[in-house]
């Protein structure tokens, strides 16, 4: 309460005010204080609902399902009054409820069914004679199935010296393994490309009246890693010849002996693909396997490269940038990300134009795909440049404005911190705007997890390393993963070790388009 301001002097008058503004001050640092706290934990709570790991965002995966489940059968209930409708016919029916149907794929093979009249000669007597046709194709799907290749070797023995000639055993991918290179690379594709795990495989498989146990898959796993390593080996020095490389990482767990419980483990990705700068050289990725997020491991990872790094802000990559044998080159993607969580979370005016800006960074970037690095850097000098110091200016003045402890100024310092390797893609036309080459190679990784959770141990991390080099670096190369490693497997048990390269997925493809010139002009 307030004393009675008609018996205080002049001096106590002032001393009381001096007292209230005190309390005013503090009251207003305790609510600003609580403002950024209820800013964060907004923030906070918006990632959280967006990430893809964890029970909160499987449990809304869940409800998504069951949203498109719905969706699914609200179509299929609009559908079957207009199929059953007798007032319309059969195929306006199908106008009502379908889209716009587009041709079916001209690689599929075709199987002709010819419908002819039941009878040569009409009705009224006259012979019928062609006039021409109709034909309309329909999509079928021929259920996968197992075979048995049986190879016969036969023994012909010599009439004079009795000598016995037989032809040596073709060779198989696992030494006396009854799987051949087909279901080999189709159980390694259903489970690091298409996330089904061991378990769900075997169930498949025995549906189609083929037991085999999880061990006996895992085991093949383990036969084809072992196998395909001097394979990866030479992808490895193909990706680490580049000059420039997209790094990122992502936790795997992985089961801990002994405990039945998990543990931490990291799958890193290192992608070599120079064709948004209008070149041709094969595109690859190469991954790699380590128990903890230590920096010794990227280190290690990259002691034989030099060029430029496109990575995130992560401090076990700082150490690989002293004496300039490596050079950092930032992630816009990584900027936006931090003013779209605050867009998300508050509708913030200053981060919507903050996006603003940089989405004017990336339609110039739209236009420049594909073309060679001295065009991309002189349109980027020209364009880019100006929108970048006038970013930095109003990121500088919008900073000196807000409150040190607030969202928005973690992510304009953020910017800021980073701010010279940010436009290290202005003065090389080789460079990337953003990281999301090597983000999008882990996309794979991130659906995986989510399917089987977790690495068995180290050395199936190491394994899944191996596979998903060879699916990504096949994909990166528009071939389809599964005939790839078909081949590849089929190979590569009696090809000579210091021709490994032949294997790889350009090669490869080099390869065929030779054999089918060949054909062509024999």
């Amino acid at each position: 309460m307030l004393p009675n301001l008609d018996l205080l002097d002049a001096a106590g008058l002032k001393a009381l005010i001096l007292s209230k503004h005190d309390e005013l001050v503090a009251t207003q640092q305790r609510l600003l204080s609580r403002e950024n706290e209820i800013e964060h934990l907004k923030l906070l709570i918006a990632k959280l609902r967006r990430m893809q790991f964890g029970r909160k965002s499987e449990k809304l995966e869940r409800q998504i399902e069951q949203l498109e489940l719905k969706l699914e059968e609200l179509e299929s209930v609009k559908a079957a009054p207009a199929m059953e409708a007798g007032s319309k016919s059969s195929a306006e029916a199908a106008r009502l409820v379908r889209p716009t149907r587009q041709p079916l794929p001209e690689h599929l093979p075709r199987e002709v069914k010819i419908y002819s009249p039941p009878d040569e000669v009409c009705a009224c007597g006259g012979r019928l004679r062609p006039l021409g046709e109709d034909v309309s194709e329909v999509l079928e799907y021929v259920p996968a199935r197992f075979k048995v290749m049986r190879y016969v070797r036969p023994k012909l023995s010599c009439a004079s010296c009795e000598r016995i000639v037989q032809t040596p055993a073709p060779s198989r991918p696992i030494e006396r393994g009854l799987a051949g290179p087909g279901l080999l690379a189709h159980v390694l594709v259903a489970k690091y490309a298409d996330h089904q795990p061991l378990y769900r495989q075997a169930e498949m498989y025995a549906r189609e009246g083929v037991d085999l146990e999880r061990s006996t898959l895992a085991d093949w796993v383990g036969g084809c890693s072992r196998l395909l390593e001097p394979l990866v080996q030479a992808l490895h020095r193909h990706v680490m010849s580049a000059s420039k490389l997209h790094a990122d990482d992502t936790p795997v767990p992985v089961l801990a002996p002994g405990n039945g419980k998990t543990k931490p483990g990291r799958l890193w990705t290192y992608v070599r693909d120079d064709r948004p700068a209008g070149d041709s050289t094969p595109p690859a990725v190469w991954f790699a396997y380590s128990p903890d997020r230590r920096g010794e491991h990227p280190r290690q990872h990259l002691h034989s490269f030099s060029g430029t790094l496109q990575a995130d802000a992560y401090a076990g990559f700082h150490h690989l940038y002293e004496g300039g044998r490596i050079q950092e080159a930032a992630c816009w993607a990584h900027v936006r990300r931090k003013f779209y969580d605050l867009q998300v979370a508050h509708a913030s005016p200053l981060a919507a134009e903050a996006l603003k800006r940089m989405a004017e960074l990336y339609a110039i970037e739209s236009d420049l795909r594909g073309r060679p690095p001295e065009e991309r850097l002189q349109a980027r000098t020209a364009r880019a440049r100006p929108l970048l110091d006038s970013l930095h200016q109003w990121l500088e003045a919008t900073l000196s404005m807000v409150s040190k402890k607030s969202e928005i100024a973690a992510a304009i310092r953020y910017a800021l911190g980073r701010w010279r390797a940010l436009l290290r893609y202005c003065d090389d036309g080789h460079i990337e705007i953003d990281n999301n080459a090597a983000e999008r190679a882990l996309r794979a990784v991130a659906l995986g997890r989510k399917n089987y959770l977790f690495a068995g141990s180290d050395s199936g991390g190491e394994r899944a390393a191996v596979i998903y080099s060879l699916i990504g670096t096949a994909k990166l190369n528009s071939l389809d993963p599964e005939a790839y490693l078909r081949e590849v497997l089929e190979r590569i048990a009696d090809h000579p070790i210091n021709r490994i390269e032949e294997l790889l997925p350009w090669n490869l493809l080099s390869q065929a388009a030779t054999a089918s010139a060949s054909g062509q002009s024999n």
